[in-house]
């Protein structure tokens, strides 16, 4: 999947790579999507979860050995 901008997360745990993906999606304008890359398996759960509450639209995920690649389109501001 192609992405706009890339926030690496990797090593960090629950709860900052939800934190460091809302500051990172306040700075992009709608429509562009951004890729998370982290090693905490929460992240699985959570940042679906976290698109439902902030209204923000959860595209998928793509795993490669312990990188988990997430992919959020930002929908508003």
């Amino acid at each position: 999947m192609k992405a706009d901008t890339t926030l690496d997360c990797y090593g960090l745990l629950c709860p900052m790579p939800i934190i460091q993906a809302a500051k990172k999606i306040k700075a992009m304008k709608p429509g562009e999507v951004l890729e998370i890359l982290s090693t905490d398996p929460g992240i699985r759960a959570d940042m679906p979860a976290w698109c439902r509450t902030a209204g923000q639209e959860f595209l998928g995920i793509e795993e490669d050995g312990e990188v988990i690649r997430v992919y959020v389109r930002k929908v508003r501001e």
